[in-house]
């Protein structure tokens, strides 16, 4: 199975319920087999049962992280895409209270083709990047997006050697379909064209 972000060759690694996931050794990343992948209309109706409520607290603190970066290394005056939105978007709703300058994007819920013809100085993209069925396709266009200069905020839950695949509860949400381990960022650092990249627990941000 080839590897949808290097393409290189992979190996089966776990079977759950049907569903086929591979290991490769190049990027250290676990992914999916594209024949598990939901339909689209299954996976929007799959994201219009998240509770994206954004005044809910808890919600807010699990975004927080990114808001903390954002609010920490820009201004108002800067420029940001949220892109991977959902159905609401808490990362926006509390950078617009701090009168932020930030638009989002979502393929299903906020599909405005038009906020991807211009250059940003941050991108944020929280609990995204596992849904990517195309990789290295989308961290190009993530790339692309960025002034030079500018940083792109992930967020999500890395895999590891010591993790427990069996009982990860990351594998089960059935629109995951990539996972990435630390030495997936170095590689996509390198390969992307990023000039650096920083973990701090689940959040990763790439620098151009």
């Amino acid at each position: 199975m080839k590897c949808p972000l290097c393409s290189s060759s992979s190996n089966h690694f776990y079977t759950h319920k049907q569903r086929e996931f591979y290991f490769c050794t190049t990027c250290f990343s676990v992914f999916l087999d594209d024949k598990n992948y939901l339909s689209e209309p299954e996976e929007k109706k799959h994201y219009e049962f998240h509770n994206n409520d954004v005044n809910d607290k808890g919600y807010q603190q699990f975004a927080s992280p990114i808001v903390k970066i954002v609010l920490n290394d820009f201004t108002p005056k800067h420029s940001g895409l949220d892109f991977g939105a959902g159905t609401n978007s808490v990362i926006v709703k509390l950078l617009k209270d701090k009168k932020y300058n930030i638009v989002e994007y979502d393929p299903f819920f906020s599909n405005h083709p038009e906020v991807l013809e211009k250059q940003y100085d941050y991108i944020t993209c929280c609990e995204v990047i596992e849904h990517f069925h195309h990789p290295f396709e989308e961290f190009k266009k993530l790339f692309n997006l960025l002034k030079p200069g500018g940083k792109l905020i992930c967020m999500t839950d890395f895999f590891s050697e010591t993790q427990n695949f069996d009982t990860w509860y990351y594998k089960n949400d059935h629109s995951h379909v990539f996972f990435y381990h630390p030495k997936t960022m170095e590689w996509i650092t390198k390969n992307i064209g990023f000039s650096s990249y920083t973990i701090e627990g689940r959040v990763t941000v790439f620098v151009k």
